[in-house]
C-alpha cells in the first residue's frame, strides 16, 4: 500500500513529524503535489483548505486529512475527505492507515468520517514519537497552552496543559543539526506549567546542548511578561541569537484584556527595555485590526509601535480569523490613517515587517505550530 503526503508550503515541520511517526510503524509518507493512489494524506490550514477541499473531493484514491482547519472544521472537512483527523496525528495516522491495510473497521476515537465522529480520550506524550527522522525538521519541544488568547488555535488543538520532551530527548534529535532551534509556543515556558517559569528546567538543557543554540527566536517566540534578568543572563549566556521575539499585539490594554492575553501593554515595554539592557535587539508581534477595536485602541497600538521602532524592530500583521477561536467568522477593523501611514512609513526604514493589509502575506511568513 502507497501512502502520500499532499506537500504544500507551510507544512513541513507537520510532515517531518508524521512521516517519522508513520515511518516506525512500516508506513513511508512520499512526497506529492497531487493526489495519488493508495493514499494521500493532507495538512488543512485556512488558507490552503479552500482548493485542497476541492482536490480531495475529485481525488481518485483514499484521502486523510488533518491539521488545523480539519481540527476545527472537522464536520465540513468529512464531507470531502474519507478520512479527518482530529487533533494529533502521530498516533492516529499510523494507526488509521494500520487499519486501512488491514481491511478492518476505523474505530479510534479522534478520526472523524461521514458517519460520525467520537473525540479522543488521550493526548500525545511528546518522548513517545520522535520530532523527525529521515525528513528532518525544527525540534518541538512543548505543546498546550494554558492561556486561551481568543485569535489562537494553539490551545484548542493541543490542549491547556503544556506537555514537554525531555532534555536528553531533546538533546539527541537537536544533534542531528549545527544550529538549534526550536518549536514552542514559548521557549521560556519550557519544563513549566506555562504560567511560571522554571528557569532551572532551562538551564539544564542548555548546558546539555552542543549546538550553537537558538532560543525565543525563529521558529518559536516568548511571551513579554516571561522576560526577566535571570532568564535573558541565561540566553545571553548560552545563545547564540542577537534577538529575542516575544509578542505584544496591541498597546491598548483594553484590547488585550479582551483578548485574554494575559499581560499589559506595560509588560512589553518592560520585556523591550530588559532586552536592550542585556544586549538583545527586541523583536515585538503585533496585530492591527482586531474586529472589536477602537480608534482609541488603535492610537495606543501606534503609540506603542512607534516607541518599540526606535529601540527594535516590529512584525505587523492583520488580524485574520481562525476557525475553531472565539473570533472565529469575524472580520477585521479597518485601520485609521494615523496607524497604516505610520507602519508603512516605518517598513520603508527596515523598522517594520509583515503585512497589515492582508493577512493571508502575514499568515504565510509566520511560525505555524500547526500540527495534523
Amino acid at each position: 500500500m502507497k501512502v502520500y503526503w499532499r506537500y504544500t508550503h507551510g507544512t513541513r515541520n507537520t510532515y517531518a513529524a508524521l512521516y517519522a511517526a508513520c515511518e516506525r510503524e512500516g508506513f513511508v509518507l512520499e512526497p506529492a503535489s497531487a493526489p495519488a493512489r493508495d493514499i494521500t494524506c493532507y495538512s488543512l490550514n485556512s488558507l490552503n483548505s479552500r482548493a485542497l477541499l476541492i482536490e480531495m473531493e475529485h481525488a481518485d484514491c483514499i484521502t486523510v486529512a488533518g491539521g488545523p482547519f480539519a481540527t476545527a472544521c472537522y464536520r465540513e472537512v468529512a464531507k470531502k475527505a474519507d478520512y479527518v483527523i482530529v487533533g494529533e496525528g502521530e498516533h492516529r495516522l499510523p494507526s488509521l492507515l494500520s487499519s486501512i491495510e488491514a481491511g478492518t473497521a476505523v474505530e479510534s476515537c479522534g478520526i472523524a468520517t461521514r458517519r460520525g465522529y467520537q473525540p479522543a480520550d488521550s493526548m500525545v506524550r511528546l518522548d513517545a514519537w520522535p520530532p523527525f527522522s529521515q525528513m528532518k525538521g525544527y525540534v518541538e519541544i512543548s505543546r498546550g497552552c494554558p492561556f486561551s488568547c481568543a485569535y489562537c488555535q494553539t490551545p484548542r488543538i493541543f490542549g491547556h496543559g503544556m506537555r514537554h520532551r525531555s532534555i536528553d530527548q531533546i538533546v539527541l534529535h537537536a544533534s542531528r543539526y549545527r544550529d538549534a532551534r526550536f518549536v514552542t509556543p514559548n521557549a521560556l515556558a519550557y519544563g513549566s506549567d506555562g504560567r511560571k517559569p522554571r528557569l532551572e528546567k532551562i538551564r539544564s538543557l542548555f548546558r546539555q546542548l552542543r549546538n550553537n543554540i537558538y532560543f525565543g527566536t525563529f521558529p518559536s517566540e516568548v511571551r513579554p511578561e516571561f522576560v526577566s534578568e535571570e532568564a535573558l543572563n541565561l540566553i545571553t549566556t548560552y545563545c547564540a541569537n542577537t534577538n529575542l521575539q516575544f509578542g505584544a499585539q496591541s498597546g491598548s490594554n483594553v484590547v488585550l484584556e479582551r483578548l485574554n492575553r494575559g499581560h499589559t501593554a506595560e509588560d512589553v515595554i518592560r520585556a523591550v527595555e530588559l532586552c536592550l539592557d542585556a544586549g538583545l535587539s527586541p523583536v515585538v508581534d503585533v496585530i492591527v485590526g482586531f474586529p472589536f477595536e477602537t480608534d482609541v485602541d488603535q492610537r495606543a497600538t501606534a503609540d506603542l509601535v512607534r516607541w518599540i521602532s526606535d529601540r527594535g524592530k516590529i512584525h505587523a500583521h492583520l488580524f485574520m480569523p481562525l476557525p475553531g477561536t472565539p473570533l472565529a467568522g469575524s472580520r477585521p477593523s479597518p485601520l485609521i490613517p494615523e496607524l497604516s501611514r505610520m507602519l508603512g512609513s516605518l517598513a520603508l526604514k527596515g523598522k517594520v515587517t509583515g503585512s497589515w493589509s492582508d493577512p493571508k502575506i502575514a499568515f504565510c511568513g509566520s511560525c505555524s505550530n500547526d500540527r495534523a
